[in-house]
């Protein structure tokens, strides 16, 4: 117990009661902080050292398009697990930090839920003053899977994906005067359902993992006036020196202008305007900057929305002057390009998985870290595998020059599985909502990593997992988003559609299959392990697809693979994506430990071998 006494001589009423304020609200957040602590007895990364229930993920959630009011909601909030459609409880059974998903270690609960339960979250949260007479939208990073809000026992939305943000306009529902409750309702069926799960299972073991549920993303508040800016779609043109910005406005007239920006630092490079709904299409100047893994230049855009003559609203965002393509070499072959010249394209593959917040990072500092490994390495590009990152990663990646292959998050049941050649099988046949489903989902992605400049290729299916109407959904794919190349079906169930063909083999790399129309890549391979005791998920059990004893005998396998793999290149390889960024959870096949408190090879030998791969078609 703490007792605190205030002894007031020859001061104002108001000084005291400046003073003691502060110190309610200091020992509050000591009362908080000491309520709060990680679950479990499993290894952890060193950023959780470093959270404070009180700022968790502090950082603006939504790099491509920032306004600069916002209200984080994260934190510790109440929590429930009852059964499916039993009434919201009256009591809860203690806190949850949000956003760590309920199964982590970090939510400070690790529990596991089933198709039979649902995750009641509750809390409180005031609206400033500042915003009166605002429109107020209540934003989710990303709830997995289906979500249900109320704010004040009205029920102002609901959504179902587990990977992308969503928002509801809860003004009416606010109350004038006081606190606002927040009631979430979640239910995850994980395997038990089609939705898209990635490799999330009940029964983790082997390439399988544990379940994720709930919110794993930040919540946040924002004011916004009626006619707001609601979406940005950013299209570089670098064969035309055009930068295409088009808005999602709500409640707009005809007659609304949109104003769009361009800065090179501080200086004013380029501007463009429109009325009636247009797109902005912004003349970039002559000596355009040109984004690349070698030179990541990004430009600052300043969106503005004018009604009658009045700035009504006003967001901050940026862009690349970037293309993604493919062309015939001089010797025949069909290679993966960047701004019109080939680039070897290479990369780990990267579950984006964290032993302490599983689908989430402890801090953004920590969500940086794996980017900046991979750029320490030598890579140039990521395989983001089978999940969707907070919009913060992709920034990071924006940033630090990182090309991204985003997988879709596999779900439903898997079809007949051939490898080595052109598949001659019978595709899966989905439910007609399941179908329904993948497709809602897919298409919401793409609409939520449009505008970042470093997604280059999208991968709808890998290994046949959850994959079906390969061609139609390639083919979609590739109309709904021409400007990015597609990988229809990464490592098997091959058909001749989509921009590439891609193999998979382990552990070393091999070409048992070429195309001579598309690109040919090695999507997977490696997977070299190493047990590195002290940084295991579970000592007495773990695997890689070869195992070795030593730092030395790993960097030599690897070093032979990537070796193999340049030879290779001569041959028709395009690009190559090696297994994996880390350890994860019983895989120990990483080039770092799943606590990334080890780099378990040779990072300098390392760098040296792939950035001779990455610059090999260089010319």
């Amino acid at each position: 117990m703490i007792v605190l006494r205030i002894f007031v001589e020859n001061k104002s009423i108001s000084r005291m009661k400046t003073t003691f304020i502060s110190v309610l609200c200091l020992l509050i957040s000591l009362g908080v902080s000491a309520q709060w602590k990680p679950a479990g007895d499993r290894i952890k990364t060193q950023w959780a050292e470093q959270i404070d229930p009180n700022n968790v993920l502090p950082e603006y959630p939504r790099p491509i398009m920032e306004r600069g009011e916002w209200k984080n909601l994260n934190g510790l909030w109440q929590y429930a697990i009852v059964d499916k459609d039993a009434r919201t409880p009256q009591t809860f059974e203690g806190e949850i930090l949000v956003p760590f998903a309920v199964e982590s270690s970090l939510s400070g609960v690790q529990k596991r839920i089933d198709d039979t339960k649902e995750l009641v979250y509750q809390r409180s949260f005031d609206v400033p003053s500042t915003w009166r007479g605002k429109q107020i939208l209540l934003h989710f990073g990303a709830v997995d899977w289906k979500a249900d809000v109320w704010v004040n026992d009205v029920k102002v939305g609901s959504h179902t994906g587990g990977y992308v943000p969503f928002s509801f306009n809860i003004t009416p529902a606010l109350v004038t005067k006081g606190a606002n409750k927040l009631v979430v309702r979640v239910w995850d069926p994980t395997d038990k359902s089609f939705q898209p799960r990635g490799k999330q299972v009940t029964n983790p073991g082997g390439i399988w993992y544990t379940p994720v549920s709930g919110i794993w993303q930040t919540v946040w508040l924002e004011p916004v006036g009626e006619k707001h800016i609601a979406n940005l779609r950013i299209l570089p043109d670098v064969d035309r020196n055009i930068l295409k910005v088009d808005a999602c406005v709500a409640e707009h007239d005809e007659t609304d202008m949109l104003e769009v920006n361009v800065y090179d630092g501080n200086q004013l490079v380029a501007s463009g305007k429109s009325i009636n709904g247009e797109s902005v299409d912004v003349a970039m100047p002559e000596n355009v900057k040109l984004w690349s893994p070698n030179s990541p230049f990004l430009y600052t855009l300043k969106v503005a929305l004018t009604s009658k003559g009045k700035v009504v609203d006003k967001v901050d965002s940026y862009a690349a002057m970037r293309k993604f393509s493919t062309r015939r070499d001089a010797e025949g072959i069909v290679r993966l390009e960047l701004n019109n010249k080939p680039l070897f394209q290479f990369g780990p593959l990267d579950q984006g998985w964290w032993p302490d917040g599983l689908y989430t990072a402890p801090t953004d500092e920590a969500l940086r870290y794996d980017v900046q490994k991979t750029k320490d390495f030598g890579f140039n590009m990521i395989r983001k595998h089978i999940k969707v990152e907070p919009a913060r990663w992709y920034m990071h990646c924006d940033q630090l020059g990182i090309i991204v292959w985003q997988d879709m998050p596999s779900g439903d049941k898997n079809p007949e599985w051939q490898m080595y050649q052109y598949f001659n099988g019978r595709e899966r046949v989905r439910s007609a909502e399941s179908e329904a489903n993948y497709r809602k989902e897919w298409k919401e992605i793409m609409d939520y990593l449009y505008s970042y400049p470093c997604i280059g290729t999208w991968v709808p299916f890998n290994e046949a997992w959850g994959q079906f109407k390969t061609q139609e959904i390639a083919e979609w794919t590739k109309q709904y988003d021409p400007s990015r190349l597609v990988n229809p079906a990464s490592g098997g169930n091959h058909y001749q559609c989509g921009d590439m063909l891609d193999l998979h083999k382990y552990p070393a790399p091999e070409m048992y299959l070429y195309d001579a129309q598309r690109p040919t890549v090695l999507g997977e391979y490696g997977g070299i392990g190493l047990v590195m005791k002290d940084h295991l998920w579970e000592p007495n059990r773990n695997w890689g697809y070869v195992q070795f004893n030593s730092s030395k005998e790993a960097t030599d396998e690897y070093v032979k693979y990537a070796e193999m793999l340049y030879n290779m290149v001569v041959k028709g390889f395009s690009g190559a994506v090696y297994t994996q960024t880390t350890d994860v959870e019983i895989e120990v096949n990483g080039l770092m430990t799943y606590d990334r408190r080890v780099i378990k090879l040779d990072e300098a030998r390392i760098r040296e071998i792939n950035q001779r791969i990455c610059n090999l078609l260089n010319k």
